[in-house]
């Protein structure tokens, strides 16, 4: 059995206890949300395996209009109130548990993007990012680089790809869990 299944064993484990343990919180945060937007869930179309589009959730950060393009593109004022602090915490992640358990997702990969980031697109493309699963964290997010720099993300998830092993996937989840690393930037100017 090679690394990769006993990953999709520890990601089914690990997203259900998760699940599991957290759902009065995941609850509270599907409330504050509904209040702040009237949406709490956001459903967004990405490019995942083998360029296979998949519904990515979260919770919503975003106004209810904001247009589907990547965060770091977004204006500030596009946020909403419990955004911020989502945003902040990584909690907006959280659903992507079910994406998870679903197959479409990894804990670890390369983080998915939007269909219309082409130039990412092209560049995964080049480094044969799509063979894997996208994750919800990984070595690209824990070194703080964000959809922004396409070339440099890519190689980053290669060098995580060829990288990959049972001790980086912990290593990498307890990371995370710890603080290390941020989200897609947000134009706060």
């Amino acid at each position: 059995m090679d690394s990769y299944k006993f990953i999709r064993i520890y990601d089914l484990i690990i997203s259900i206890i998760v699940i599991i343990i957290f759902i009065p919180f995941f609850t509270l945060i599907y409330l504050v949300c509904f209040l702040d937007s009237g949406k709490p869930i956001y459903i967004q179309k990405r490019v995942g395996k083998n360029k296979k589009t998949f519904n990515l959730l979260k919770f919503r950060t975003m106004k209810v209009n904001t247009p589907s393009i990547a965060s770091h593109m977004i204006n500030k004022k596009s946020v909403t109130r419990c955004g911020r602090i989502l945003r902040f915490l990584k909690l907006d992640e959280l659903p992507q548990l079910i994406n998870v358990l679903r197959g479409e997702m990894s804990l670890i990969g390369p983080r998915p993007c939007l269909l219309n980031q082409n130039e990412l697109i092209k560049e995964r493309e080049k480094y044969k990012i799509f063979l894997v699963k996208p994750g919800i964290t990984g070595l690209a997010q824990l070194k703080g680089i964000d959809m922004s720099n396409p070339k440099k993300l890519a190689l980053t998830e290669k060098k995580m790809i060829l990288r990959y092993s049972q001790i980086n996937y912990f290593k990498f989840l307890f990371l995370t869990f710890f603080g290390k690393g941020i989200g897609d930037k947000i134009n706060f100017q």
